[in-house]
């Protein structure tokens, strides 16, 4: 049926305009590249070996076996029920780095009530690692996350939150039984029913082997706790899922969407392994799994990446013999850390929030939207604010909770779902060729992968192919720095320290001896660990019981957490200390030749580009001599001088202006704006240092800057 359309009165249909033929338009295109090539100029290469088309027709979805898929169905991949955000939206599940308890439950509690649905509890490396805080080092107490080595710690911070109607996500790593003693002993003091828990408390012993590089102990210990705990909740907390696979250690080293989301799932398929050996089935433990993927800023890439997770594990759990309740994926999303900055630090709530709109798009369950300082201090009341409102403005005001797979259909979003697919694939078949997960992550495979892409992402942000906004492009030197909050270190300890010493006390040492010893000797590990915290016993005191037979835990190089930005922030960092020092901002001369239409192009840029070293420029009307710059460039006492005209000027500027400038002060930089290929070698030998121009590595020629004006030291 064609369309109507009133114009003037009269009825039109579309049939009436013929379609332009796909040829038709390439030669358009061609004719207007001028001879550049078609596949360089508007294919875009992706770090995922992706090539994107600058359009999509229909015949690029034409074949595609996914296509015929409905919301609710198998293979999910457009959503895991049949009405999406239409029943139910995404739960709102923001993380509280808070140290202390009651810090965290006074924040919890004015987010419960202005939007957040969730508790998502991020751990301190102690009690990640099963230590109890007085026996830490002060530094770590509290340090990136909550500080909680008791019943009583836990009761404080989740103090008037309904366990039984609250959704709790915990990141307990391989502290995730020890945190199931805690949190069952809870609910069992408070009356409550573990039947109706909901969230997972979430082991994943391979993302941490990732970050950190070690384990506390061996893998098999850590399957065997994995299947005991995984056990327990099937037949005492139908609800709550005890595995976690997350991506964020390979995202925060600078991986690809691919790299991440295959290694994510090659680690899912270790521990379906794992299960399956200790007598789980994998309809048992499948529903028992969750993964938490970091989103970064590439806006369709993300969507098409959560889209395909879903097709993907579908098809891992269906090669497994699990049926299709247990092939439905939960899937949290996390913004990116990754790309988050220091400087100009509210460009934050711009990254964060198309972050936030492809994880809802591309189906998540739950989400976590970074506070634009969450870099410079533990996020304010009102950080937390716009980033929990976020969700509010996605959920009520884009409509996208109307539509079931609002990107399906999409040509675009149909095709790069699929190429995703197939590429993840193939990642995650290299890390099943080298025997599963582990063996990759203590061959290093993994981390080799991911250091060859966060090189390729480093040489382009360097040469600002890939910009971020206010740091290694449009900086703001007049910026107000948002101080972080001084946190003192000792204060923390010495709080918690208190706590434990007045819970310590209250303890019935014999019965919670007799529980760590029955703990100690193995078999019915949860009931044991409960018991263990009913009856007093602290985190660490559990771990430690729990770990007696342990055999020490594997090795592996660690993926290099870093962030995309870290580079330039060093040398605007080096430049503030430099102000420091001496009272003033580096500065760099503009000797600027001819009238403003001459220079202006030049000059601009060039004080742009060097902004973002957080150096200054002086920028005089154009000179009319290479006499009257140099003279005015040394009497400025600028240690840089940058020579701003054009390409059929310089010839004739060049050279002269250059000899007076070294003759006078040979220790001056010289650089060029522009790079005029066929001059370049004889303006090198006539003393320039360096061209600033749009392919130019920013950062190298800076910090190289920096050094010789002796700005970094």
């Amino acid at each position: 049926m064609s369309n109507p359309h009133q114009v003037d009165g009269a009825t039109l249909t579309f049939n009436e305009f013929p379609p332009t033929p796909y040829e038709e338009w390439r030669k358009a295109v061609d004719k207007a590249l001028k001879g550049a090539p078609f596949e360089k100029r508007l294919i875009t290469k992706t770090y995922e070996n992706i090539d994107l088309q600058p359009m999509y027709r229909q015949e690029d979805i034409e074949g595609l076996p996914h296509l015929d898929g409905l919301p609710g169905f198998a293979p999910y991949l457009r959503g895991a029920t049949p009405l999406g955000y239409v029943a139910h939206s995404w739960d709102i599940a923001q993380e509280m780095p808070y140290a202390t308890p009651a810090a965290f439950n006074e924040a919890l509690h004015a987010d419960l009530t202005r939007g957040q649905n969730a508790v998502n509890l991020v751990l301190d490396r102690p009690t990640l690692a099963g230590v109890d805080a007085d026996q830490a080092e002060a530094d770590d107490v509290g340090r990136g996350g909550l500080s909680i080595s008791s019943v009583a710690d836990l009761a404080q911070a989740l103090d008037g939150v309904d366990l039984e109607t609250t959704p709790l996500f915990i990141q307990a790593s391989t502290s995730a039984l020890t945190f199931t003693g805690l949190l069952a002993a809870l609910v069992q003091q408070q009356g409550k029913s573990l039947t109706k828990v909901r969230g997972a408390i979430g082991m994943d012993p391979l993302g941490q082997l990732a970050r950190d590089g070690r384990l506390p102990r061996d893998l098999d210990g850590i399957y065997e706790v994995m299947a005991k705990l995984t056990a327990w909740a099937t037949a005492h907390a139908p609800q709550l899922q005890t595995i976690t696979v997350q991506g964020s250690p390979y995202h925060n080293g600078g991986a690809s969407t691919t790299q991440e989301l295959a290694f994510a799932l090659a680690t899912a398929v270790e521990y379906l392994r794992a299960l399956q050996a200790r007598g789980l089935s994998v309809d048992e433990a499948a529903p028992r799994f969750r993964f938490s993927l970091s989103i970064g800023s590439n806006f369709f890439m993300e969507i098409a990446r959560l889209r395909a997770a879903r097709l993907l594990w579908t098809k891992i759990v269906q090669a497994f013999g699990g049926g299709e309740a247990a092939q439905k994926m939960s899937l949290h999303a996390r913004t990116s850390a990754w790309n988050q900055t220091v400087y100009d630090p509210h460009v934050n709530l711009l990254r964060a929030t198309t972050e936030a709109f492809s994880s809802a798009v591309g189906g998540c369950d739950s989400l976590h939207i970074s506070p634009f300082d969450e870099l410079l201090r533990v996020p304010d009341e009102f950080s937390r604010r716009v980033a929990r409102n976020t969700h509010t403005v996605l959920r009520e005001e884009s409509h996208i909770t109307r539509t079931v797979d609002p990107a399906g259909g999409s040509w675009y979003v149909e095709n790069l779902t699929d190429a995703v697919a197939r590429k993840t694939w193939e990642i995650f078949q290299d890390v099943e060729k080298l025997g599963g997960m582990a063996k990759a992550l203590e061959a290093g495979w993994p981390q080799a992968q991911i250091a060859d892409t966060a090189a390729k992402r480093a040489a382009n942000i360097a040469k600002r192919k890939d910009i971020f906004v206010g740091t290694n492009m449009y900086p703001n030197l007049k910026e107000t720095r948002i101080e972080p909050a001084p946190v003192d270190a000792w204060a923390v300890q010495s709080e918690r320290t208190a706590a434990l010493k007045q819970y310590r006390a209250s303890a019935n040492t014999a019965s919670k001896q007799t529980a760590l010893d029955t703990l100690a000797q193995g078999g019915e590990v949860v009931a044991s660990a409960i018991q263990a915290a009913l009856a007093g016993a602290t985190l660490g005191e559990i771990a430690q019981a729990a770990r007696t037979t342990a055999k020490p835990g594997p090795t592996a190089t660690a993926v290099h957490a870093h962030r995309g930005a870290q580079a330039f922030e060093a040398l605007r960092q080096a430049a503030e200390s430099y102000i420091a020092r001496t009272g003033q901002r580096p500065v760099v001369f503009l000797a600027t030749m001819g009238p403003l239409t001459q220079h202006k192009a030049r000059a601009d840029f060039a004080t742009a580009f060097l902004g973002v070293g957080g150096f200054e420029t002086i920028y005089p009307a154009g000179f009319g001599t290479p006499d009257a710059a140099a003279e005015a460039a040394l009497g400025s006492g600028a240690k840089a001088v940058v020579i701003c005209s054009t390409d059929p000027t310089y010839p004739e500027i060049v050279p002269p202006l250059v000899e007076k400038l070294k003759k006078a002060n040979p220790d001056l930089t010289v650089l060029l704006a522009g790079y005029p290929a066929d001059q370049v070698e004889a303006f090198k030998a006539a003393g320039v240092d360096d061209f600033i121009h749009l392919a130019a590595n920013c950062q190298a020629l800076l910090s190289t800057l920096q050094k010789k004006m002796g700005v970094a030291q």
